[in-house]
């Protein structure tokens, strides 16, 4: 047998190293990681596919609107005239290939109330404004839509000042209050579901939901795939959550016209998130955040998101951990930092061990090393053994998650194109999730030491959590957005295509409800 060479030497001495009590240690805890969100995901799995199962149920017993309501009784004209008010604001930023989709699956909406449509831009020379009034045009006076030009965000992040100046304009009838962005894209059946919750439990402060998303095949869309994924277990409860996605927010319209808790002041005095100071105002005043088991939304990604757009968007979602507006909002950020730092490279360092002990497994096998010299290498072993056996439990959880999730969208969206499991890379989807955990604690740290953040093509600076300064240069961002691919400065909107689902809207909105849109 030869001599060790300086390669075998090192390799099989970190081997060795990684063999010690503390090594042992972070690869097990790695494995304990593995296993603790595979439950959290089958959980949630159990969650939808128990409203899989009530639908079907219904189905078999003759409802054929179960994708609407469970009980068929309630599309009875007698329980719809008496449905609330809802105002749906959505504020837009860019135009991209999924836009025209999203907006008309809002607009399509089923729900048998009193609804309007309030999409707020910044200015009309937004690409966006170009689209918006194209797709309106071709329903004319089919919905209760209409524009709304905010201006320029003074104090507070755009997409707040636009929701802010949305609800300004809402209906003086309006009960509750939607917020959408524009990449959700709704089921027939969403409006009328969160509404129904909340007409079911008063003491609901907001409710809320969570994209599905659907990689477009690069490695950039499975990194946000992956992590949006253990994010969604906390909206997978069925009811009560602590989450809040700020893609879907329902409210009480009167928290806004009172600012009751001060949602109104929190936001526009300096807010950066709207969903983690909403989120923080609701722990701070003890009130209620739900999430109903049908408010899971199919999110297209774009078929050109590079990696460079997916780290700018990670680095957008580390920077919200930066905002607060409390002491202990403060204190459960700098919480919420350390432990997804930690639980991040402690679920990436064991499999830096793992490659350690195959290599050096491989060279013994190799060039015949005896027993005597490599008797280390079988303890390296048998935890890369236990890893593989807990990632692979892993990966099992968030694909049966994903399917069933995806089954639950069909059943939802019936006259929408079928997703399927199919275009996933669970291959890709390993490999985001080594990325993605290893480059949170980068971008997060990046963060915390900049204190400011490009967000389409704005800069904003924050200062004791909130926003101090705003500086606009269409020279100084991005020219398209990171997940939808939209183009912040680009060409109009072409025009849309006319869908069944639309003109199924308009017949029953004109048989329900004649008079639904008048002021």
């Amino acid at each position: 047998m030869s001599a060790l060479d300086s390669i075998d030497l090192l390799l099989f001495s970190l081997s060795r190293a990684f063999c010690s009590p503390f090594a042992v240690f972070i690869q097990i805890q790695g494995c304990l990681i593995s296993l603790t969100l595979a439950l959290g995901w089958a959980c949630a799995a159990y969650v939808r596919n128990r409203e899989i199962n009530q639908m079907k149920d219904a189905m078999r017993a003759g409802n054929s609107f179960a994708f609407l309501y469970h009980d068929i009784n309630e599309l009875e004209h007698s329980s719809q005239v008496n449905l609330p008010r809802v105002t749906v604001v959505m504020p837009l930023k860019g135009f991209g290939e999924h836009n025209l989709h999203n907006w008309r699956s809002q607009i399509t909406s089923l729900y048998g109330g009193p609804l309007e449509f309030l999409f707020v831009v910044e200015s009309t020379e937004d690409p966006a404004y170009h689209a918006i009034s194209r797709l309106l045009s071709d329903f004319k006076d089919d919905v209760n839509a209409k524009i709304v030009v905010a201006g320029l965000s003074t104090m507070c992040s755009q997409k707040i000042h636009n929701q802010l100046v949305g609800v300004e304009k809402m209906h003086k009838g309006t009960k509750y209050v939607l917020f959408l962005d524009d990449d959700v894209r709704l089921h027939p059946g969403s409006i009328g579901a969160l509404t129904a919750e909340m007409e079911k439990n008063p003491e609901i402060f907001i409710q809320t939901g969570y994209p599905l998303d659907l990689p477009s095949g690069s490695l950039g869309s499975y990194c946000i795939y992956e992590y949006h994924m253990p994010c969604s277990m906390g909206f997978a409860t069925g009811g009560k959550t602590f989450f809040l996605w700020g893609g879907c927010m329902m409210m009480h319209a009167d928290d806004f016209r009172l600012d009751r808790h001060g949602v109104v002041s929190g936001l526009r005095d300096g807010g950066y998130s709207d969903d983690m100071t909403l989120a923080a105002i609701a722990g701070a005043e003890k009130r209620l955040i739900t999430s109903p088991p049908v408010a899971v939304f199919p999110h297209p990604l774009a078929s050109d998101l590079s990696f460079s757009r997916y780290w700018n968007y990670l680095r957008k979602q580390t920077f919200v951990l930066e905002s607060y507006i409390s002491k202990v909002n403060w204190l459960m950020n700098r919480a919420l930092f350390s432990s997804h730092c930690y639980l991040s490279w402690g679920f990436v360092v064991p499999y830096f061990m793992a490659i350690i002990h195959v290599a050096a497994a491989l060279r013994i096998y190799i060039k015949g090393y005896s027993h005597d010299e490599t008797t280390f290498t079988s303890s390296g072993l048998i935890l890369v053994s236990c890893l593989a056996l807990c990632i692979f439990v892993e990966l099992f959880s968030m694909w049966n998650l994903t399917r069933i999730e995806v089954q639950l969208c069909n059943l939802l969206s019936p006259e929408a194109p079928r997703l399927s499991l199919a275009s996933y890379n669970w291959g890709l989807v390993f490999i985001a999730m080594l990325v993605d955990n290893f480059l949170y604690p980068i971008s997060a740290f990046r963060s915390h030491f900049s204190q400011s953040i490009n967000w389409s093509g704005i800069r904003y600076h924050l200062r004791n959590g909130k926003i101090c300064k705003i500086e606009r240069s269409k020279n100084m961002g991005p020219t398209f957005t990171d997940l939808g691919g939209k183009s912040l400065y680009g060409k109009k909107g072409a025009p849309p295509k006319n869908s069944f689902l639309g003109s199924l809207a308009r017949s029953l909105a004109q048989w329900r409800q004649p008079k639904k849109y008048d002021s």
